[in-house]
């Protein structure tokens, strides 16, 4: 079967800096764009980036097993071998973490590896990676 695809949305202040973080830094193809928006391929699905300065930044957080979550945020489930190479890269770019590369619900169903950080117009990512698949859905 194959998977259907998203297509998310979302402000940036800039589309010089979007695009310099989303196709530069993680490595997401362009596609279309005009001087209002720019599409990318974020793992096969479509993201854009609409120019919105007023609209940008995260607000609120939510607890999640001890930690302040960004409520809204967005991101993509990796294996774990491209979870811990997106991991070291993001540590070799000194990006600042939300909430640095860690294990969440250790030993309990949903085990994951999760990171979250900013891109420049505040937009909260969160890069995740289970050791098992079964786990992603698991209660």
């Amino acid at each position: 079967m194959t998977l259907p695809r998203f297509h998310l949305a979302f402000p940036v202040r800039d589309l010089e800096e979007a695009r310099a973080f989303y196709g530069g830094l993680l490595g997401c193809p362009e596609g279309r764009s005009s001087p209002d928006w720019i599409d990318f391929d974020f793992y096969g699905h479509q993201i854009v980036a609409h120019l919105s300065p007023g609209e940008v930044g995260h607000r609120s957080t939510s607890a999640v097993d001890g930690e302040d979550v960004p409520v809204r945020h967005f991101g993509a489930i990796l294996t774990l071998p491209q979870w811990e190479e997106m991991a070291d890269k993001l540590k070799a770019a000194d990006t600042r973490f939300v909430i640095e590369p860690q294990i969440r619900f250790k030993g309990q169903p949903g085990e994951q590896a999760t990171l979250f950080f900013l891109d420049p117009s505040g937009n909260a990512l969160e890069f995740k990676a289970f050791a098992d698949d079964a786990m992603v859905f698991a209660k």
